[in-house]
């Protein structure tokens, strides 16, 4: 079936260049989100409208303009001012100018730029005096937002107030520590090794602690997921779509968050957060990408990388490359590099091993001469692409990929594209110089799409969700794109691994989650995580995408007492709450109790009945009917209680469900009390210093805040910084969020602090 869905997606593709009709469409459903004062939303579908407008014109300009009032309702000044400039620049109507200029004096007032301030208001009243009748804004409504704008800013002008700085995020401050002849991007903590069953692997060259920063590389090349795409369109009864998908949200390029993003100006799809990041896309890679976003979006990312990757090293590399790989080959394999390099000892260091006595020099894959593995092509190149694992269909349908890129490249090569060409000039095509060496692309294209299943990274963001006003936020870690990292495809797999990855923008850091001996190998978690799935399913996922059975710790303690199954999914008896054992038919594990057995299959169904219960209150509390989710959840949480194990995922749940509803309600202690439980919950599945946990401790602290319990929210925050710094930087918003609830706090007088005790 996906082979067919595949094959019917080819052949209709995705629509993804400009619709005269879709600007206006969208700003007419950007209005209605903005009258219901939905800014967030209103703002992303003008970025919709943007990115269906032609550079410089009237709808270009207006979509600009709308948001930049979305914007500064969101209190995002700054970036208001960017959208201001850039409504002016396409041609904002000269009639319209007065609202826009208004605009800009209220951000400069409230940034406190007042000099800046009083010089557009000067600009506005002098425009306004000279052509009083050419504005559609009334006079006197002018006249009296005039007025009220100078005098804020006499306001600010007494004021003694000062304006810091912003402060700018910056991955400067995370530094490895020490410098690794061997391996870049890495510490001087890790080296490399290789062994003739394991392969490539890394271990620590000394102890290293908790939290110690391993790796920190940039993405090769990353590309962004586009979420869920609509079904394609061909007639003029198309129905745009209206739906908020990683593509409105994030720059294309660095991954950066933004809700002003900067269209292509050749196409609906790829947008930037700058002109800057859409300019480096252009000549690095979307030149050659844009006349293609439909047929990429069609094939996927695997193949969207693949040609990303050859776009952005260039022809020249790749040629040496593969030319180099066929002459060690002779031209036998072009995707089997290691099957003419077997490794016969274990090394360590620079690759060097001893055989009978004497050295021998066996160089690791993807190392230059001097034997250092590098974050460049040929480390990439090296990945195992592991063809004698994949299927006959799936080596057919990559091929079908590559064949049909190489056809579309070929087609697009008459069009040259001048270099240096501004943004307003660019055009739909290719660079000419691809179709003689197509050959070259094909081959390379094909190897990366069968490396990727084994090597790509999926690159996470954490996602922060709640109710509308929700003054406690709920978060989840989502799938945001995926990427190429040469060194961090050289850690093995562990279902219980002792590291642990995170990101910021296109840069991933990987640290050490627990205490790591001197040559203890260093490990990550491919996606079955023990606390996340049985072993069982672990293995088979691990077989069918990775080609390996784990061997891990964590698996064959699991596989000594797999009818137990994990605690987090565990039934109890409804008599003496103890866990039930078995398999088709449960019987309560305590041996003193009489209760009767009874089937799985029975506890399942009512499993299933409570977790669509539970749906229906998270609805409820999302919609803002408190009251009514509370009554449900609590009933959904007796029941839960009749039949599931204490530390049941779903009993967590509710727990958690039931804190966030009591925390909107104002009550906090009580919040606290689900929370804790939830919290217990969490520690269970996860381990208490799992990133899990350190997300619901920073819910924990909040609920503390907000309830003014300040001894027990500072003893909350200090344990939450203490888990997430072993996952993620200082600069993580959560982190940073602690920090300024403990400032504030440590802050109040003592007399204060005792009598909230």
């Amino acid at each position: 079936p996906e082979d067919e869905l595949f094959l019917r997606r080819l052949s209709e593709g995705y629509l993804v260049g400009k619709d005269s009709n879709a600007p206006h469409f969208y700003r007419e459903q950007g209005n209605k989100k903005f009258q219901e004062k939905d800014y967030t939303a209103a703002a992303v579908l003008y970025s919709k409208g943007a990115s269906h407008s032609r550079p410089n014109t009237e709808d270009m300009s207006l979509c600009y303009a709308n948001r930049s009032a979305a914007l500064f309702h969101l209190g995002q000044y700054e970036t208001c001012l960017k959208d201001i400039i850039r409504a002016q620049t396409h041609g904002y109507p000269e009639r319209l100018q007065p609202k826009i200029m208004l605009r800009k004096a209220e951000c400069l007032v409230a940034l406190g730029r007042l000099q800046e301030a009083s010089q557009t208001i000067g600009d506005l009243e002098r425009n306004f005096t000279a052509t009083p009748t050419s504005a559609d804004v009334p006079p006197q409504t002018l006249q009296r937002n005039l007025h009220h704008l100078k005098m804020k800013v006499q306001e600010k002008e007494n004021l003694t107030e000062t304006f810091p700085a912003t402060l700018a995020k910056t991955l400067e401050d995370v530094a490895l520590g020490g410098e690794n002849e061997q391996l870049s991007n890495a510490s001087s903590s890790v080296g490399l090794c290789i062994d003739p069953l394991k392969g490539r692997y890394l271990v620590a060259t000394k102890d290293i602690l908790p939290g110690e920063l391993l790796v920190k590389e940039d993405a090769f090349v990353s590309v962004l997921n586009p979420g869920e795409l609509p079904t394609p369109h061909h007639g003029l009864d198309s129905q745009w779509d209206t739906r908020v998908t990683n593509g409105d949200l994030y720059c294309h390029r660095c991954l950066k968050h933004t809700l002003a993003t900067v269209p292509c100006d050749g196409c609906s799809y790829a947008k930037y957060c700058s002109q800057e990041c859409l300019q480096q896309a252009w000549e690095l890679y979307h030149r050659t990408e844009c006349p293609l976003g439909g047929l990429l979006l069609t094939l996927g990312v695997f193949c969207h990388i693949a040609l990303r990757l050859t776009l952005v090293v260039g022809f020249e590399d790749v040629r040496k490359i593969v030319k180099k790989l066929c002459v060690k080959m002779s031209n036998k394999d072009i995707c089997l590099p290691e099957s003419n390099n077997q490794v016969k000892t274990l090394n360590c260091g620079r690759g060097e091993g001893e055989k009978n006595g004497n050295r021998v020099e066996t160089p690791i894959p993807g190392c230059d001469a001097n034997g250092k593995y590098d974050s460049n092509y040929n480390a990439v190149f090296n990945l195992l692409p592991h063809t004698e694992n994949h299927s006959a269909e799936h080596k057919f349908l990559c091929a079908v990929c590559a064949s049909v890129l190489c056809r579309q490249l070929e087609a697009a090569s008459s069009q040259a594209i001048p270099t240096g060409v501004n943004s307003s000039q660019l055009t739909a095509a290719a660079t000419p110089e691809l179709c003689p060496k197509v050959t070259v692309w094909g081959v390379a294209m094909l190897r990366h799409m069968l490396q990727l299943q084994c090597n790509a990274q999926a690159m996470t963001t954490v996602q922060h969700t709640g109710s509308k006003g929700s003054i406690v936020t709920d978060s989840r870690q989502v799938r945001l794109a995926t990427g190429i990292f040469p060194v961090i495809s050289l850690l093995n797999h562990s279902c219980s691994p002792n590291t642990s990855v995170s990101f910021t923008s296109t840069v991933a850091t990987i640290r050490a989650s627990q205490r790591i001996g001197k040559g203890q190998e260093i490990l990550h978690c491919y996606g079955p995580h023990k606390s996340r799935m049985g072993v069982a399913e672990r293995q088979q996922k691990l077989r069918s995408q990775y080609f390996f059975d784990c061997t891990c710790p964590a698996c064959q303690t699991e596989a000594h007492r797999m009818a137990a199954g994990p605690r987090w999914k565990a039934f109890c008896c409804n008599s003496c709450k103890a866990p039930m054992q078995g398999d088709g038919v449960l019987r309560c594990g305590n041996r003193s109790c009489a209760e009767s057995v009874v089937s799985r299959d029975h506890l399942v169904s009512r499993l299933q009945d409570l977790q669509q219960q539970v749906g229906v209150a998270q609805k409820l509390l999302r919609d803002g009917e408190l009251e009514r989710a509370v009554q449900l959840l609590s009933g959904c949480q007796r029941d839960a209680e009749s039949f599931l194990w204490a530390e049941h995922a779903m009993v967590g749940e509710i727990a958690d469900g039931l804190a966030r509803a009591c925390a909107a309600l104002g009550d906090w202690q009580e919040s606290a009390t689900h929370l804790q439980k939830s919290l217990r919950v969490v520690e269970v599945r996860h381990g208490p210093s799992s990133v899990e946990t350190g997300h619901e401790l920073f819910k924990l602290a909040q609920i503390f805040f907000n309830g003014f319990a300040v001894p027990e929210a500072l003893s909350t925050i200090q344990k939450a910084e203490e888990v997430l710094s072993l996952h993620c930087g200082p600069w993580d918003d959560e982190i940073q969020e602690l920090q300024k609830m403990k400032s504030c706090l440590l802050d109040l007088p003592p007399t204060l602090v005792r009598s909230s005790v």
